[in-house]
This record gives C-alpha cells, sequence and structure tokens, in this order.
C-alpha cells in the first residue's frame, strides 16, 4: 500500500486501535523530544490531548517520517510507528 493510499485510508477514521496508536506515538515523541515536523501548531502531546479522527492522516505522515527517517534511532518510537501504520493497513 502505498503512502498516499494509506493517508486516504485513514481519512475521518474513527477505529480504537488506531486512535490509540496515534496517542500512543504522539506521547511518547512527546517524552522522548522526538521532533520531525518545524511548523507544528501544537506539543505532541496536546495532540494527543486533543486527537480527533481528522487528525489522523497528519499522525499517519509523522508515523512514516518517524519510520523511515534516518536520524531517529530510538527502537520505541519506530515501533510505535510501525504499530500505527500496521494498524491503519489492517482496519
Amino acid at each position: 500500500m502505498t503512502k498516499e493510499e494509506l493517508i486516504k485510508k485513514c481519512e475521518g477514521m474513527d477505529d480504537p486501535s488506531v486512535m490509540s496508536s496515534c496517542k500512543a506515538l504522539l506521547e511518547m515523541m512527546e517524552e522522548k523530544k522526538v521532533d520531525v515536523e518545524e511548523d507544528k501548531e501544537q506539543t505532541y502531546l496536546e495532540m494527543a490531548e486533543n486527537l480527533s479522527p481528522s487528525d489522523v492522516p497528519k499522525v499517519l505522515a509523522l508515523a512514516l517520517k518517524v519510520r523511515e527517517s534516518g536520524d531517529i534511532k530510538d527502537p520505541e518510537i519506530k515501533n510505535a510507528a510501525s504499530i500505527l501504520i500496521r494498524a491503519i493497513e489492517m482496519s
């Protein structure tokens, strides 16, 4: 599944497992001070607290950046990103 297909698939998604995976990734990114987005309007923790189905594509885009980044080495962060991507693929 391509990146574009994944993002289209998750638009408006309200699957509880996907939403919990989004929150877990955002909270972990905040906790570990991982920053992959330059122009974010709120912290990852604020994003997690205010997460709605319409935010899932944005979080997926972050997860894809984390997974593909050579600069991010933390296996927990990479694993959380992969879990979210798989949850969307499987839904």
